[in-house]
């Protein structure tokens, strides 16, 4: 089957190439891919930064298919059926935080950005019927991730202030999606006015652009302060966030693209009496309950654009350069 991968060799990293299939294990399915996504996750592992990398693995998270092959002690029921694959595999029992054996579908096996993949049968949910392909395979990684931030770690409440920063990259836009589909009062941040505008039509109620000097004061100015603020950035903006956040409020941070913060303002941390917390992905639970409320409000991923599998560098290009809003997907 065509797969893309892995391969250090190539001035891009990655290769469009045969790979071998497998027999299936018992209670594993083979998922013929209709359309797989790209996360920053697959970008961090062409620039070699993500952990246990090994050349020759098929790249990808995000997919969905339908059901093409089934193992021993997979009810016949599930083949042909049309599925929307969770990534994240052995979560745990614990909803608080994941299991020492949890891993992301990608690396180190074998992902989504396949003709094929081979997942066990509790990584299928059936795939919502309002959705395209390409808006089905869009979802699975980033839209968990931001239910998680918003739901589990941030408690967002309906009435609520929510500010999601850095519009335009996957997490942030479902974000941005699930916070107005839970009733908050949506604003959000980006340096592109593009983007702002995209934002808008959405239906957020205010949009700042954190290139403004001025950007905190009328965040104030307009809002008087978030009771939850959802960040993938961090860096020295931290600071920047904890000044916007209500006396109370939280702020939830599920990357670091720009590293760690060289100053932290810890008085107004304690005496504002803030909450600071990490999230990554989520539970199996969390992801039920997600796709229960793409269903339930009949919420439909931002496609950024569609590339076919042979146009793989020029869509991990357009993820480098930030230039995407929304998702950026990959079809065989």
């Amino acid at each position: 089957m065509k797969a893309i991968t892995l391969d250090s060799s190539q001035d891009s990293k990655l290769l469009l190439t045969d790979v071998q299939s497998r027999a299936l294990l018992p209670g594993e399915v083979r998922v013929q891919i209709k359309a797989a996504a790209l996360n920053h996750r697959d970008e961090w592992c062409r620039k070699g930064l993500y952990p246990n990398l090994k050349d020759g693995v098929v790249l990808g998270s995000d997919g969905a298919g339908i059901v093409a092959e089934i193992g021993e002690g997979v009810d016949y029921d599930w083949l042909q059926k049309e599925v929307i694959i969770n990534p994240a595999l052995n979560w745990g029992a614990n909803q608080k935080v994941q299991s020492e054996a949890f891993e992301i579908l990608g690396m180190p096996r074998n992902g989504t950005l396949a003709e094929s993949v081979i997942v066990p049968l509790d990584r299928l949910h059936e795939k919502p019927a309002h959705l395209s392909w390409e808006e089905a395979g869009a979802l699975p990684l980033a839209g968990l991730t931001a239910f998680r931030a918003l739901t589990f770690q941030g408690d967002l409440q309906a009435g609520e202030n929510l500010l999601v920063t850095g519009f335009g990259g996957g997490v942030a836009q479902f974000a941005v999606q699930f916070g107005l589909a839970l009733g908050a009062r949506v604003s959000t941040s980006s340096s592109s006015p593009e983007k702002l505008e995209r934002a808008n039509a959405l239906g957020v109620d205010f949009t700042f652009n954190y290139m403004d000097h001025n950007w905190i004061s009328k965040a104030f100015e307009e809002t008087n302060g978030f009771d939850l603020i959802v960040d993938g950035a961090v860096g020295d903006t931290l600071n920047h966030l904890i000044e916007v956040a209500k006396p109370g409020g939280k702020i939830v941070f599920y990357g670091a693209t720009l590293g760690n913060p060289s100053k932290l303002i810890a008085r107004k941390i304690f005496w504002n009496q803030l909450k600071i917390m990490g999230t990554t992905m989520g539970s199996d639970q969390d992801f039920i309950n997600m796709l229960s409320l793409v269903c339930e409000k009949r919420i439909v991923p931002i496609i950024d654009q569609v590339f076919k599998f042979d146009e793989a560098e020029e869509a991990f290009d357009r993820m480098r350069d930030g230039k995407q809003t929304g998702k950026i997907v990959l079809v065989p």
